[in-house]
């Protein structure tokens, strides 16, 4: 095998999370350590929670606000802390929960409702497929107490429907968490038009930061729905609000990852969530038209209002390529220093999934594009680089 052109270029990670972040953020963390109940401690955690609001509550193409009253948190932990704490703190055994799963990040909202109820109805659909709202419309009822849905299925690269399906739970009742994990932050988020009550998200995803926090944003709705005591220790969501109200957090707080996102998501206050959502369209449309011009399918195939995700990108490795040796195309992707990810799960071996969260440049998009091409290329996979090249760039301009 001939020796990459560009395996002297600078370590591209385009995996789904972690994403790279600015170097902003990374010198945030080298500053001189200070105690979590400080008062300058205080102020980075008013500062992170004032960048969150405004990422979970105007996250439109026109910049507008879609929440008038919530709280945002940020826990010591990743988000499936998050998505735990949602639903630990609104259920007890026996309530109703309705989990929508079309790949693993919807499994995982259902196993853990499993674990705190016996009552969990899944409604599912292949992995890559849409859910059918009609199945949702049968399965929740004025008994259910939750609602739970991945916004964004980072396993297959698909947008789920949630306006369609908050508006089936407000009919209802039933409290509507969502997973918005590689969503806020890099797409369109509306929590008061989506009837959601409470949306977790990760500091590793299109925040733009790295991993070992996340946050949620809880309506005074859920708030009301809240009960501390049925949730672990750890997860007190009554007690994460009031200590928020003082910028602080129950526990030790891993005060660098809290100033990396206190910058991180000024970073995008900055850049404006109307331009971010555009730049990340944008971008996903580059991979999307790249992959498929040089002639690779992409995974996913969504119907109705299901839709394509604008921040990850799942493509289906040939059919020789399955069959033969999927290790050595990833292994041509990683001589090229560049990293992207695999199928998870059952579909190991099956697909690879590339991530545009965060700040990439027009020059990184491209540089994935072709490395893909180039990859496949070396594995004996007949690919037209520079068509694909050629569409990306397209989008790109």
């Amino acid at each position: 095998m001939a020796e990459p052109d560009n395996v002297d270029e600078e370590f591209l990670l385009l995996n789904p999370g972690p994403v790279p972040v600015t170097e902003d953020v990374l010198a945030s963390m080298t500053e001189p350590m200070v105690s979590h109940r400080s008062a300058d401690f205080e102020a980075t955690y008013e500062r992170a929670q004032e960048g969150l609001d405004a990422v979970f509550t105007r996250s439109t193409p026109e910049g507008t606000s879609t929440s008038e009253a919530g709280t945002s948190l940020i826990l010591n932990g990743t988000a499936t802390m998050g998505m735990e704490a949602a639903v630990a703190n609104v259920i007890d055994e026996g309530d109703e929960v309705v989990a929508l799963v079309n790949g693993k990040f919807g499994r995982r909202f259902a196993r853990i409702a499993d674990r705190y109820t016996d009552s969990v109805t899944r409604v599912e659909a292949t992995w890559g497929e849409s859910i059918p709202l009609s199945a949702v419309r049968e399965a929740v009822t004025g008994d259910t107490d939750l609602v739970t849905m991945v916004h964004n299925e980072t396993s297959t690269g698909l947008l789920n429907p949630v306006e369609e399906v908050g508006e089936i739970a407000e009919k209802h009742d039933a409290c509507f968490v969502v997973d918005g994990v590689t969503s806020i932050g890099g797409d369109v988020f509306r929590v008061d038009d989506w009837n959601v009550d409470v949306a977790v998200t990760d500091a590793q995803k299109a925040l733009g930061a790295p991993p070992g926090v996340s946050a949620m944003y809880v309506t005074e709705r859920a708030e009301e729905a809240i009960d501390g005591e049925s949730a672990p220790f750890y997860e007190d969501l009554d007690w994460h609000l009031r200590k928020a109200d003082q910028h602080q957090t129950p526990f030790t707080s891993a005060v660098p990852l809290f100033r990396a996102l206190a910058v991180a998501v000024e970073e995008i206050t900055d850049e404006g969530m109307p331009a971010r959502i555009e730049r990340h369209r944008r971008q996903a449309a580059a991979f999307r038209e790249g992959f498929t011009a040089m002639g690779l399918e992409l995974f996913a195939d969504p119907e109705g209002p299901t839709e394509l995700s604008n921040t990850v990108t799942a493509v289906a490795l040939p059919e020789s390529l399955r069959e033969a040796d999927p290790d050595a195309f990833f292994a041509a992707v990683k001589e090229r220093n560049v990293s992207i990810s695999g199928g998870q799960a059952h579909l190991g071996g099956q697909i690879f999934r590339v991530s545009n969260m965060g700040s990439l440049s027009p020059d990184q998009i491209l540089r994935g594009v072709q490395t893909v091409g180039e990859a496949m290329t070396d594995v004996g996979i007949d690919v037209d680089v520079e068509a694909g090249l050629d569409a990306a760039n397209a989008e790109l301009q």
